[in-house]
């Protein structure tokens, strides 16, 4: 079946059920939520609306399945690392189904998810396969006293229960960065997906069951801010990851402090792009025009702030501007789509409202000469000139197609606005001079720099933020920190 043919076939709108204790069930109070395709308004499926009740019982079935003697926790490494592998084999078996429930749930082009989205997922579940043999403890030398008299050393041990809540702008890819190290390190999960996007990590629950996980390993709660406040602050909950805004990583950090979880937090940004004059300029409007109208621009590290030196700063916005009208806009399904609706009609205003308030403020607009459709959440793309520090379109996080730009003469100037920036996920630069680009990755207070490139990760390097962008890294070996206790034994052997 190709895509084209799979918004009649591919995706069915029956009622669906969330995943707890290996059954598929309603929320306790029978309350429901619709799940809407951003491109036509018009509902999707439903999905259950679970609340403290439900989380509760998620959590409960988690709990049973890590404890000792569950079958989870006899299962061996490398069994661990057969079930991780084959959920990537199913995410590739089905990726033509699950990109068309990812453009469908959350507006992104098909073709998009297609080789973005879905190999990826695979990717870090294969990935994470592979390290599951690979947790190790070390016997340390006992300094205090004479060699032979003490036995020390450490064991690496799954933390236990963990909350995960993840986001709308890539729900599948999101749920693979979360469930993939938790299950590689021996923990059990409950993951509470977006309440605007839960289809495909309900889809993935049945491929995690098809694997082989174990009942209770896994469990997914569909629902609003209800059930991920409560998830946040269950007291049999170890840990709670989170991507999503900074402001509601702030709540949960509130939230987890009954029982001191641990936490890891992947958080907003307002990222820089930087383009010297001496880049190649064909090479960087490309990808710097990529950088923010990827995904309609809903993407944490968006190259949503662009500094632009002064004598090519009139033809790299020429440049962008041609690239960003060559922007084809509509359905996501449609394989030809470039720029689909955004995720929500909150969104939309929210993204309406700060080109609005950029205009106020003076900057100019360049708007995308596109029609939109008539219905769906659709918004031109827009670069902004002649802006400053102090306006809202660039001091805030936007999350939407939305450019500013602003000149600069010397790297001194970026470092002394970008010190101001609450935000540190990522930044780029763009230069044929190694030696300047060294300079400029070590100046930006930033988890990721990308030299000569942008949106290009791998499921063996670390990704996160510094500042207000959040706690810990996802991906490479790096994340399995995020879900190990490390226990000491020390024994007398006099």
């Amino acid at each position: 079946m190709t895509l084209t043919e799979m918004p009649a076939a591919g995706l069915s709108t029956a009622p669906r059920r969330m995943f707890i204790g290996g059954a598929w069930v309603d929320a306790l109070d029978g309350a429901v939520l619709e799940t809407l395709d951003p491109a036509t308004e018009q509902t999707l499926a439903t999905v259950p609306r679970g609340g403290a009740a439900d989380v509760d019982r998620a959590v409960r079935a988690a709990r049973a399945a890590v404890e000792p003697g569950s079958p989870w926790r006899r299962t061996t490494p490398s069994q661990r690392g057969r079930i991780l592998h084959r959920i990537g084999d199913l995410i590739l078996e089905h990726g033509e189904e699950l990109a068309l429930t990812e453009s469908r749930d959350n507006g992104k082009p098909v073709t998009y998810a297609s080789f973005a989205d879905i190999p990826m997922a695979a990717d870090l579940f294969h990935y994470m396969s592979g390290w599951t043999t690979k947790i190790e403890g070390h016997t340390i030398p006992f300094s205090a006293a004479a060699p032979g008299s003490f036995l020390s050393y450490t064991t690496r041990e799954p933390i236990g229960v963990v909350g995960q809540i993840i986001p709308w702008n890539f729900p599948l890819m999101m749920a693979a960065w979360k469930l993939a190290p938790a299950l590689a390190a021996g923990c059990t999960v409950v993951l509470k997906p977006a309440e605007q996007t839960p289809l495909s990590a309900l889809r993935l629950g049945e491929l995690i069951q098809e694997a082989g996980i174990p009942d209770g390993v896994v469990n997914i709660v569909t629902g609003d801010g209800e059930a991920g406040a409560a998830l946040a602050a269950h007291p049999d909950v170890d840990k709670v990851a989170f991507t999503g805004s900074t402001e509601v990583g702030k709540q949960i950090v509130r939230a987890s402090a009954g029982n001191l979880k641990k936490l890891t937090l992947e958080l907003g940004g307002k990222s820089p792009n930087i383009v010297y004059a001496d880049a190649d300029l064909g090479r960087a409007v490309a990808a710097s025009a990529g950088a923010i109208f990827f995904n309609q621009g809903q993407s944490c590290m968006a190259g949503s702030r662009l500094y632009v030196e002064r004598p090519v700063l009139d033809q790299v916005v020429e440049g962008l501007v041609a690239e960003m009208n060559k922007l084809v806009v509509g359905a996501g399904t449609d394989p030809a789509t470039q720029l689909g609706p955004l995720v929500s009609r909150e969104q939309l205003d929210r993204v309406r409202g700060y080109v609005e308030s950029g205009v106020r403020d003076g900057a100019v607009p360049h708007t995308g000469g596109q029609s939109l459709p008539k219905r769906g959440y659709f918004t031109s793309p827009t670069i902004f000139t002649d802006t400053a520090p102090g306006m809202k379109i660039v001091d805030e996080e936007i999350f939407g197609p939305v450019l500013v730009v602003l000149p600069f003469d010397r790297l001194d100037d970026i470092v002394s606005i970008e010190r101001t920036n609450p935000y540190g996920l990522a930044a780029g630069v763009f230069t044929r001079d190694l030696s300047k680009a060294v300079r400029t990755a070590d100046a930006m207070r930033a988890g990721t720099v990308f030299v000569n490139t942008w949106n290009t990760l791998d499921a063996a390097l670390p990704f996160g933020g510094y500042k207000q962008s959040g706690w810990g890294r996802e991906m490479g070996h790096a994340v399995l920190e995020n879900y190990l206790e490390t226990k000491t034994v020390i024994t007398d052997l006099s």
